[in-house]
């Protein structure tokens, strides 16, 4: 069963090489890539400690928001409803 990136709308071609956690959005292996690497500049400039919870939860949402699973409002993204998988609507 083939799954749809929630970030660039593409094909997955194999959602079992997938990482463990880019697959429970899912998200396409150059995404995530993408987000690893935007995390890392995240982290750097907001200035983020990982062991404090509050920055661990910051960095999560920021993860959600990158992927296209939450709005920057905090909404969280329904993909059943049909409207919602339609990127150019």
């Amino acid at each position: 069963m083939s799954q749809t990136c929630t970030k660039c709308k593409a094909e997955i071609p194999n959602p079992d090489e997938l990482d463990q956690t880019a697959a429970k959005y899912p998200c396409c292996a150059k995404c995530w890539a993408e987000w690893k690497e935007y995390r890392v500049i995240l982290m750097n400039e907001m200035r983020l400690d990982m062991s404090m919870p509050d920055h661990r939860k910051l960095v999560k949402k920021n993860e959600k928001i990158f992927v296209g699973v939450m709005t920057p409002e905090g909404d969280v993204v329904d993909f059943g409803d049909e409207k919602n998988r339609n990127p150019d609507a």
